[in-house]
């Protein structure tokens, strides 16, 4: 009986022409067998059904911006926590909140917004921030700050305003609001100097014009409208809409409505500075009790 402890034959010599078994690497691709020429540096492996890049073809960059034809980026991938749902938003409601207080005392307390959809269901909440010295001294033109939060009480916007002039005298004091994600600035608002008609600059986080507001020339009717347009001035995108809410709101308190409307493709950190700049526009013109800013 043959131990199984016996040595084992050795194998048969290499010979050149017998075909040597490879196993498959990592990913499904064969390694080269012996003998044969590598594959050229300038063909790259894909996987097997992938087809070949037609040679000359120039691959698309993936970070090479593509303009819209409105002249601004369209949404972009980045988009600061709590921001998704505007992405697929082009209008927005913004209804203050009526204060009993305020109506009947007269004394300015801080505002409440709600932020809502074409259905009316609740997007964001806005609560001001601002001293009572503040409010009683400088009323309208008052520094403050707002806090946007969602359903969750997450605070997704942070926006600053800063003591102003409302007269058009001194072009060096104008109107401003900044736009917050965290510590992230998104954008700003910007009055422009004017003698008559009101104007807006609505800036990226870099400082560059992204859109223009113009007001109308007259704000006496029941819904005045301020015009969202490009940067350059020529084409109107959007609105940013004073409703009327009826004889006892405007009459008794200062609690306002506004309807905004943007393009769907706009980047979303600049529909939340459009978001900014009615709530800037509120306080410009539409803040005192009887709209002494009219």
């Amino acid at each position: 009986m043959a131990s199984p402890y016996a040595t084992q034959p050795p194998p048969p010599p290499y010979s050149p022409m017998q075909p040597i078994a490879t196993a498959p690497a990592p990913g499904g691709f064969a390694m080269p067998q012996p003998g044969m020429p590598m594959q050229p540096p300038s063909m790259s492996m894909q996987p097997p059904g992938m087809p070949m890049q037609p040679p000359g073809m120039l691959k698309q960059q993936p970070d090479m911006p593509i303009l819209s034809q409105g002249g601004w980026l369209p949404p972009s991938t980045n988009c600061p926590p709590g921001l998704e749902y505007l992405m697929a938003l082009d209008h927005l409601f913004v209804h203050q909140k009526v204060e009993l207080i305020e109506a009947f005392v007269g004394f300015e307390t801080k505002n409440k917004y709600s932020v809502m959809n074409v259905r009316g269901e609740p997007v964001y909440y806005v609560a001001e921030e601002s001293g009572i010295c503040g409010r009683l001294c400088l009323g309208a033109s008052r520094s403050c700050e707002f806090q946007v939060i969602d359903g969750t009480r997450r605070e997704v916007l942070r926006m600053f305003r800063p003591f102003r002039c409302h007269s058009c005298c001194f072009p060096c004091c104008l109107q401003e609001l900044e736009v917050y994600s965290g510590d992230t600035l998104l954008g700003s608002v910007t009055q422009d100097w004017t003698l008559w008609r009101p104007s807006f600059s609505v800036r990226n986080a870099s400082g560059d014009t992204v859109l223009t507001i113009k007001g109308p020339w007259l704000r006496c009717c029941v819904e005045v409208a301020f015009k969202v347009k490009s940067a350059d001035g020529h084409h109107t995108v959007g609105v940013i809409q004073k409703q009327w809410s009826g004889f006892g709101r405007e009459f008794f308190t200062d609690a306002d409505n506004f309807g905004i409307s943007f393009p769907l493709d706009l980047d979303v950190k600049m529909k939340a500075v459009l978001l900014g700049a009615c709530l800037l526009i509120d306080f410009m013109y539409f803040e005192g009790q009887n709209n002494n800013n009219l």
